[in-house]
């Protein structure tokens, strides 16, 4: 018998990639063959973004399926990208792997799947190949999605998922308080988008029971009471976080390391690092309002502002700002951020509160200042200030907007309370020691690959 050769297939979105991506990159290490397979339009921008081509080819085969979409289409459209993927890809799946069953001596054993691309479990299934569906986020968040059949039966959601009233929910009594207006599927776009993505939600309900693991990229410590509801759950999560720190793939942007040697120059815990992740946009208004909030803390600041992060193309900052903070900001169009994180002249992180961005800020022992966009990010605001207590929110103005002073008091507040910091630095240590020998991250990593092996 040949050396395992496992297909890893991601949701087609940049926060779902890396992860998976990272998984990938820890099984070749254990000598396991992988093929990676995103859609065309991913892959063209992760191969555009790589600094070095062969860092991960070499080791992965990066490969592609279309999406079913036109070029010029938008893919931030959630459900138009679903829908679209869930009626082409599973055939050109299928089709990909028998080329590769065709070709190859070694034949695919194992398909790796995306919990959010549940019709890759389906398609396992159908030829009969192993199967372990991956999820890429919060615990918590998955037991939301296995409850919604509960949800339904308990009259809290109707069978389109649309919360009957606005109330506040908790799973279990020890996990985080939960509005029904930020359900996942319940703050992503229009309403037709939502009853797209909630009845894949349901669909990936049924398809996760096929597989035979069910990976989750957090750990017990850090939501224990969640992973108590579902306990075949098995996490692994700071693991693909620290794997980070060497070298990152599944960007969409090219990294701009040059901010590593501004960081250099700067006192140790003094930098106010901001990154929103590849989907947050802002208008106009709130755009100048954080740039004026920046500039008003009188702190050194690293802001990764995406080209596509303001509603307008044109220059959305206000007027004169970029001369008047040249001496301490440092604006970047994506940067290496687990090595950010890790640097030690950061004191704390501006985040949407992605998952990934939430997991790697407690690797690194960061204190948070949370503004979250959309999804499962006001889940994640909810552990990180009110049950792991390491980070502060924001509050709007009565149109919504974040003011500038607002930003100002919250970022003084925050490097003021040295018991945030505190708590941080314990968190960082739990995170740690689930990924050395012994851990249960890495327990239930090592345990996978022998199941990969045997």
């Amino acid at each position: 018998m040949g050396k395992p050769h496992v297909l890893v297939i991601p949701y087609p979105a940049q926060g779902h990639v890396i992860p998976i991506l990272e998984l990938a990159q820890c099984l070749v290490t254990h000598s396991i063959e992988v093929t990676f397979v995103n859609t065309e339009f991913n892959h063209k921008r992760v191969m555009n973004a790589l600094s070095d081509k062969d860092k991960v080819g070499g080791h992965i085969h990066l490969v592609s399926i279309p999406d079913g979409m036109e070029s010029w289409e938008d893919r931030n459209d959630l459900g138009k990208l679903t829908s679209s993927i869930c009626q082409v890809m599973p055939g050109k799946l299928e089709e990909l792997i028998e080329r590769i069953n065709g070709s190859n001596d070694n034949k695919v054993t194992c398909i790796i799947a995306d919990e959010s691309v549940g019709w890759a479990l389906e398609v396992a299934e159908k030829m009969q190949i192993r199967r372990a569906a991956f999820w890429p986020a919060a615990a918590a968040l998955l037991a939301l999605a296995l409850s919604v059949p509960k949800m339904i039966e308990d009259g809290i959601i109707n069978n389109h998922g649309i919360p009957t009233k606005d109330q506040i929910i908790r799973l279990s009594p020890t996990m985080p308080a939960m509005s029904t207006t930020q359900f996942v599927w319940a703050c992503i776009g229009d309403l037709t988008t939502q009853k797209i993505i909630f009845e894949v939600v349901t669909r990936n309900n049924k398809s996760v029971g096929l597989a035979d693991w069910l990976i989750c990229n957090s750990t017990y410590e850090l939501e224990p009471a969640a992973f108590s509801l579902f306990p075949n759950i098995l996490p692994i999560g700071p693991l693909l976080a620290s794997n980070r720190l060497g070298s990152s793939a599944g960007y969409f942007w090219p990294e701009d390391s040059t901010c590593l040697e501004w960081l250099d120059q700067q006192p140790a815990n003094s930098v106010i690092y901001v990154a929103f992740g590849s989907f947050t946009v802002f208008d106009n208004i709130q755009f100048q309002q954080l740039a004026s909030g920046l500039e008003c803390t009188n702190r050194p600041f690293l802001w990764v502002v995406r080209p596509d992060i303001a509603d307008e193309n044109n220059d959305a900052y206000p007027e004169g700002f970029k001369e008047r903070v040249a001496t301490r900001g440092r604006m970047v169009g994506w940067a290496p951020q687990q090595k950010v994180l890790n640097h030690p002249s950061v004191a704390c992180f501006l985040s949407h509160c992605g998952w990934n961005s939430t997991m790697e800020g407690l690797s690194n022992g960061i204190p948070f200042l949370c503004w979250p966009y959309f999804a499962d990010q006001f889940l994640n605001q909810s552990y990180i200030c009110d049950v792991w207590k390491v980070g502060l929110g924001f509050n709007c103005d009565e149109s919504g907007i974040i003011k500038q002073g607002e930003i100002k008091d919250k970022v003084e507040q925050l490097l003021n309370d040295k018991t945030i910091k505190a708590r941080a630095l314990d968190l960082k240590e739990v995170a740690a020691k689930s990924v050395k020998e012994g851990g249960c991250s890495h327990n239930n990593f090592n345990n996978f690959i022998e199941w990969l092996k045997t």
